[in-house]
């Protein structure tokens, strides 16, 4: 089998959801460490950490759909242009009877 292109708007939106759940799991573990730690020092940081987590929670999904849609597109499109020159990448797959 060879890839010989990539449908650019369907690869734009994958990639923007995948880059949206990627900025969820990533604003939650900033969240959770940031109020960790601002626990840990004391004085409202914790209060201050989870702030920042929630606003890392809004701001993360966002920026990274957002990338994800942009370089997404910009891949696909690039791959097309240089499979259309070599021919794209030939994979090996095993049907199974399984």
């Amino acid at each position: 089998m060879v890839i010989k292109r990539f449908n650019v708007l369907k690869l734009a939106i994958f990639q923007a959801c995948f880059g949206v759940a990627m900025g969820i799991i990533f604003a939650l573990i900033f969240m959770f460490f940031g109020s960790l730690v601002g626990g840990l020092i004391g004085h409202g940081a914790g209060a201050a950490g989870a702030i920042g987590g929630i606003f890392m929670l809004i701001v993360l999904p966002i920026a990274y759909g957002v990338g994800g849609f942009i370089f997404g597109a910009i891949f696909a499109a690039i791959y097309n242009l240089v499979a259309g020159m070599v021919g794209g990448i030939e994979i090996e797959v095993d049907q199974s009877t399984s």
